[in-house]
Parts: C-alpha cells; sequence; structure tokens
C-alpha cells in the first residue's frame, strides 16, 4: 500500500515571505505613527521608548528591531511625515502649467492639506522647543526640511523672474519671509489653536497670505523698482537714531 505523499505546505513559499515582508514594513509604521504621537505630546526628551513600544501594541525589544535608538526613530518620524509632503511639491513645480503665482498658490494649499493640518505640523514646534537641548536633532531638521523646503521656494521664485512675472529679488530673504507665516500657522494650530477662542481659519490666512505675497511680487508695468528707495530706509534710520540720541541727553 502506497503512503500518500503530503500535502504542500502552503504556509510556506513565496507567498509567506511576502506577507511576512508586508507585516514587517506595517510593524515598522505602527512604531512610527505611535512615536508621532508621543513626541508631539511628550517632547522629545520626555518620550520613551517603553511607551511608545506600549501604544504599538508590541514589546520595547521589537523597537530595537527597527530602530537603533530614540533618536533614530526620531529621524524616521521627521523623514517618514515630512518628506513625501517635500517630494510632491518639489514634483508640483515640474509638472506645473499655469502661472508662477498660481504655482505658490498650489504650493501654499497643498502644503496645508497634506502636512499643516496633521499631527505631523507640531514638529516645528517641538524642534524648536528643543533644539538648545539637542543641537544635532535640530540640526538633522534644518537638512532634511527647511533646507529643502527652501530650496523649493527659491526655485519657485527664481521661476517666476525667469518667466518675467516677478520682479528681480534676492532670493534668500525672499524665501524666508515667504515661509515664516507658515511656521506661525504650524505654532498657531499646535498652541493657541488648541485654547483660545478666536475664530482662526487656517485656508482664509492663507489666502489672505498668498495675496499679500503676489501684491509684492508680480511685476506691473508702471512699477519697476520697489515704492521705497534704499536710501529712505537709512535716512529713518539715522533720523531715529538722532532723535533718540538727544532724548537722552535731555536734562528734563
Amino acid at each position: 500500500m502506497n503512503t500518500p505523499a503530503p500535502a504542500p505546505n502552503r504556509s510556506s513559499g513565496p507567498t509567506t515571505a511576502r506577507r511576512w515582508a508586508r507585516r514587517k514594513e506595517a510593524r515598522r509604521q505602527e512604531l512610527v505613527a505611535a512615536a508621532l504621537g508621543h513626541f508631539i505630546r511628550d517632547g522629545y526628551h520626555a518620550a520613551r521608548l517603553d511607551d511608545i513600544a506600549r501604544s504599538a501594541n508590541v514589546s520595547k525589544g521589537t523597537v530595537y528591531l527597527y530602530f537603533a535608538d530614540k533618536e533614530a526613530l526620531f529621524k524616521a518620524v521627521i523623514r517618514e511625515n515630512l518628506s513625501p509632503v517635500l517630494a510632491e511639491g518639489e514634483d508640483l513645480i515640474s509638472r506645473h502649467q499655469g502661472s508662477t503665482a498660481e504655482l505658490l498658490q498650489c504650493l501654499f494649499g497643498g502644503w496645508w492639506e497634506m502636512m499643516g493640518k496633521s499631527p505631523a505640523a507640531g514638529l516645528a514646534k517641538l524642534v524648536m522647543a528643543e533644539s538648545a537641548r539637542f543641537p544635532n536633532l535640530a540640526r538633522f531638521y534644518y537638512d532634511e526640511v527647511i533646507a529643502r523646503a527652501d530650496a523649493l521656494f527659491r526655485r519657485a521664485i527664481q521661476q517666476g523672474i525667469d518667466r518675467g512675472e516677478f520682479r528681480a529679488a534676492a532670493l534668500a530673504p525672499t524665501t524666508a519671509a515667504l515661509t515664516a507665516p507658515m511656521v506661525f500657522l504650524m505654532m498657531w494650530n499646535h498652541s493657541f489653536g488648541t485654547c483660545v477662542t478666536r475664530e482662526f481659519s487656517p485656508e482664509a490666512f492663507i489666502d489672505s497670505y498668498v495675496n499679500l505675497a503676489l501684491f509684492g511680487l508680480v511685476k506691473r508695468p508702471d512699477d519697476a523698482t520697489l515704492p521705497l528707495a534704499s536710501g529712505v530706509c537709512e535716512m529713518a534710520a539715522a533720523e531715529l537714531a538722532e532723535r533718540l540720541h538727544s532724548a537722552t541727553q535731555d536734562p528734563a
């Protein structure tokens, strides 16, 4: 009597390997998501790997299968939450067919929809708060996020200048001026926005801000230079300094 051949083990082979790879990546994403919540709520220094592991329903030892330490986990949180937003902005500049003014509106609006509304927007506040204690993490955030965002907006502004849509402007201070209000919006949303009852619409803020920015950027036929000549600022500053000096010398 012949012994029947054993049935094939359906739990092994390429299918199982793929399923395990998917589960391994999913668990990593669960750890990153849990870490984001703890970092935003507790701060970097106070966040504990034990608590992050518990929130992800794994043991603390499992965390070390994916990340060498808390710093590596924090860097993964930054990269996986913010890098895709920046990549989308870079791609938008490459494929945008309309005016550069419309491009800026899309960049700011898309930034709010993809990142500004999300918990990841609180990472800017966290890094600012803990930069003195952890300068290496602040530098990492600068290199991965701030410098890349700066390059993105420089590229957009330069495109507008090259097309003759924007007046010539120094790129470094212009991009800083453009991005600073967006940092304010993130700070407001994760600070005062949680406890102040004042009606504040981020979408309305962005619309007003973009209009204000474009009013100063869009080239008009009768406006070849800035309304205020550069020498006027120096004269006003000198006059103010003289008045302050006179006030301090006044015996009365």
